[in-house]
């Protein structure tokens, strides 16, 4: 035992060097022989199992031994001439002095006076281990109110929810200051085919918009999204305003609250390239004829006449 100390508090100090000399190994769960805690995990393990060992061992001597005690007794009630009569173990010993059971000698001394039709009852009274319970609650009950209460020294379930929230608003201020949210400008939107925009706004759509307009665009409840057919307006700042605002009267929400600007952007660059997409089953076109504005030609390309 004392060699297996000394091996354990070796195997403490040197830890953290063998730590620092294989900082660029692999962690335990993917190469546990080459972890530097290996050895430490490896006696720890061995003096577990030699524990448990021990345990059973000195069980079944205990039990080996409580056999021979019993032939012994048994013996010396014969040569005795009188009834050999086993002692309950110490488990049963333990049941009855927890429960506060009485023995058929002592049932007359709680024996109740009154009779009920012949029927007499004994005046038990509660198990020990059942006062204690409760005793221990009693303690409990008093030492939370001085914690919670009277001293403070450890905050009420509201306070701690309130400093959660309060802690995550913190670290919510801290991820926005560290990653701002990109600010659209509604006014000045322009449609564009990028990849990664169209990529993301799909995602959104499927799991926000399919519902109503399935996942072609074709339409259901809502309208169709790939004809040049609009209610509300078809520029890409239409469609965004309506993603943004919503159709309440028409059963379409509002979605400002649940996307950010980025994303309703993305989306709404989606479903503006949807159009001329030619779904199987189209819905049937609604609202006004849209056709896009073209663009204005820019200043150095205009001739002025006379110049």
């Amino acid at each position: 035992m004392k060699t297996l100390r000394i091996i354990f508090s070796f195997l403490l100090i040197s830890a953290p060097a063998f730590a620092q000399e294989a900082t660029t190994e692999s962690g335990f769960m993917r190469d546990p022989f080459a972890d530097p805690l290996f050895p430490l995990y490896l006696v720890i393990g061995f003096v577990f199992v030699t524990a448990v060992l021990v345990v059973l061992v000195a069980l079944y001597m205990l039990k080996v031994l409580n056999i021979f005690i019993r032939k012994a007794a048994e013996e010396r009630a014969e040569k005795s001439g009188i009834v050999y009569t086993p002692e309950p173990g110490y488990f049963s010993k333990f049941w009855v002095w927890i429960n506060g059971f009485r023995s058929k000698e002592e049932e007359k001394d709680i024996m109740m006076e009154h009779s009920y039709d012949g029927i007499r009852e004994l005046d038990n009274h509660m198990p020990p281990w059942w006062k204690w319970l409760f005793y221990a609650t009693i303690i409990w009950g008093v030492g939370y109110l001085v914690v919670y209460h009277v001293t403070s020294s450890m905050p009420l379930m509201e306070d701690e929810y309130l400093a959660e929230v309060e802690k995550a608003a913190e670290q919510k201020a801290k991820l926005l200051a560290a990653n701002p949210p990109a600010v659209i400008d509604e006014n000045a939107l322009v449609y564009e085919h990028n990849e990664e925009i169209l990529k993301k706004g799909r995602t959104i759509y499927v799991t926000n918009c399919a519902s109503c307009h399935m996942a072609d665009g074709q339409g259901s409840i809502g309208p169709n999204l790939t004809d040049d057919y609009w209610l509300h307006g078809g520029s890409i700042k239409d469609i965004y305003l309506i993603v943004k605002n919503g159709v309440v009267e028409k059963g379409m929400i509002p979605w400002a609250p649940v996307l950010s600007p980025e994303q309703m952007r993305d989306v709404s660059f989606y479903i503006k390239s949807l159009k001329g997409t030619n779904p199987p089953n189209p819905k049937a076109p609604q609202g006004e004829l849209y056709v896009e504005e073209e663009a204005a030609p820019a200043a150095d390309t205009v001739k002025i006449a006379g110049l």
